[in-house]
């Protein structure tokens, strides 16, 4: 059994689809030990509450306080957070870590201390439409503007780049010409779903 932290942001559906894996397969092959966000308001924390999971909030704020971190600059609250994610991972015996909906970069010591047993949901077909500033309706926002004929999302593993690592599971969809961000996230989401447990799974499996 693998010891997972799932770091999010946001509303946490994807959190939803792991606590919903584990909790009905009797042979899921991770356990979820800790949620962490990195802000106080995720919804993705509720969901961890009504699960009875401890959940956790490292923020700028939280780990500098406030005149810290109004002060520090980008690099600084990012090995910052950092460092507070990787004391909470070690202190729950976690073995993992899942980036599901994380909308900040990891940096520092974490990486090499879970090297290769970092995995991160991406809302496209990488390595097209990742980097820097590709993230939640940027993305399919930028998708849009491509002309591109599919689109998806993509599990990989997460490494010192910037959606860079080794890909696990990808699952595409269409983009037809009528669509929105909104149109094209729908379609999208139950695929991430899959493919955030999907990518998981494999992770344990290997683990």
């Amino acid at each position: 059994m693998m010891n997972i932290a799932v770091l999010v942001s946001g509303g946490g559906t994807n959190l939803q689809a792991l606590i919903d894996y584990e909790k009905n397969n009797k042979d899921c092959p991770y356990s979820i030990a800790i949620v962490v966000s990195n802000t106080k308001n995720a919804y993705a924390l509720e969901r961890a509450k009504k699960a009875d999971i401890p959940s956790f909030v490292c923020s700028p704020y939280s780990v500098l306080g406030a005149e810290r971190a109004k002060s520090a600059d980008r690099d600084t609250k990012r090995i910052e957070v950092s460092n507070a994610v990787l004391k909470l991972c070690k202190e729950h015996k976690v073995d993992a870590i899942v980036l599901a909906g994380y909308l900040s970069v990891l940096g520092g010591d974490i990486l090499a201390e879970y090297k290769d047993r970092i995995i991160n949901l991406h809302p496209a077909l990488l390595p097209k439409f990742g980097g820097v500033g590709m993230w939640g309706d940027n993305v399919h926002k930028a998708v849009l503007s491509s002309g591109e004929k599919e689109s998806g999302c993509t599990v990989h593993i997460v490494d010192s780049g910037c959606d860079t690592g080794r890909i696990l599971v990808q699952k595409k969809v269409p983009v037809l010409e009528d669509d929105s961000v909104e149109s094209l996230y729908a379609r999208i989401a139950p695929k991430e779903h899959e493919a955030i447990v999907e990518g998981t799974c494999l992770l344990a499996k290997s683990f």
